[in-house]
């Protein structure tokens, strides 16, 4: 980016398949910003580019436990063009550049294409490596559920169906002293259409990380609750210090999982194959955690999305628990 000289790369913070995350500074003002670089070569690319991008400029105001798109900048050769502000929005440009980056028709085959998403820096890592260098606080613990069901909430009152929510998708920010939440990676997001309950709107698509996804993603018909779902995996294997060891990474990962045998089988899979599979919550030890912390677990956790809560339910149920 030292073509537009606005920012500058400091170092290298995280990289997946699809994207690095840089840790960079704004020249103006010094100030520390995350950069993420996603390379628009492929359909697959763009198409998880685009998602990211239309979830996180679709918000009409923001929330402290969600991610922050400071703008999106486009890069075709050594060209930089900034086509998003989070001052300023226009969505007949986006649309142009949406329809740009598919038919990749306006620009040279050849050259780099890139879209750029400048977003706050967060200084703790994510939520992941944060909780496993620290002792088991169940003071924090609660802090982080309110946090993420606020988030998970809001994204869903704003039509956004994350469908990726894991330990490594939640980052931590220090900004305020107190640890604050942040649940990023939209590349695997839904904006659903119009303004009605969102758990009305259904997906095809399985999508997400084995470990976290639910019952339902895995059959190929499912709703936002697969969220709540997810959020419930995270939850269990929060309070209890839950692990499992990533076979493509090597990195030890919060988790909850049924095992046979050697084998560590994924929740929603086994509940799938015995939907009337008995969670034993807690795992470890009773004084782990009280009882309505266990009854919330196993509603979020339900094999039928019917029976399971819904973002607005857990919001309120989180604040009545003893834990």
């Amino acid at each position: 980016m030292a073509a537009e000289a606005k920012y500058s790369i400091v170092r290298e913070v995280g990289r997946g398949s699809y994207g690095v995350v840089y840790e960079a500074i704004v020249n103006q003002t010094r100030s520390k910003v995350a950069v993420k670089r996603m390379h628009c070569n492929v359909p697959e690319n763009v198409e998880l580019a685009l998602q990211e991008f239309w979830a996180l400029q679709s918000f009409q105001r923001q929330h402290e436990n969600v991610i922050q798109l400071e703008e999106c900048i486009l890069q075709n050769g050594q060209v930089f063009q900034p086509i998003s502000h989070r001052y300023r929005k226009s969505d007949s440009h986006l649309l142009l550049i949406e329809t740009c980056l598919k038919g990749r028709r306006c620009m040279d085959p050849k050259a780099a294409c890139f879209l750029w998403f400048v977003m706050e820096f967060c200084d703790g890592g994510n939520m992941n490596e944060y909780l496993l260098s620290r002792s088991p606080d169940a003071q924090l613990n609660h802090s982080f559920m309110q946090q993420l069901s606020s988030a998970v909430a809001f994204l869903h009152r704003n039509q956004i169906v994350h469908r990726d929510l894991k330990s490594d998708n939640i980052l931590i920010s220090h900004k305020c002293g107190s640890p604050i939440v942040k649940v990023a990676d939209f590349g695997l997001s839904k904006v659903c259409q119009g303004k009605g309950n969102v758990n009305l709107h259904r997906f095809s698509s399985a999508c997400g990380s084995n470990f976290y996804m639910a019952p339902e993603v895995w059959e190929g018909h499912y709703t936002a609750k697969a969220d709540i779902f997810a959020l419930g995996i995270i939850f269990w294997a929060m309070v209890e210090r839950i692990t499992f060891r990533d076979r493509d990474t090597e990195k030890e990962l919060l988790g909850t999982y049924i095992c046979q045998g050697k084998e560590l089988i994924p929740l929603g899979e086994a509940l799938l194959e015995n939907p009337n599979m008995k969670l034993q919550i807690p795992l470890k030890s009773k004084k782990s955690m009280p009882e309505d912390l266990c009854k919330l677990l196993r509603d979020m956790l339900a094999f039928n999305p019917k029976e399971r809560l819904d973002a607005f339910q857990l919001e309120v149920r989180i604040r009545q628990i003893s834990y």
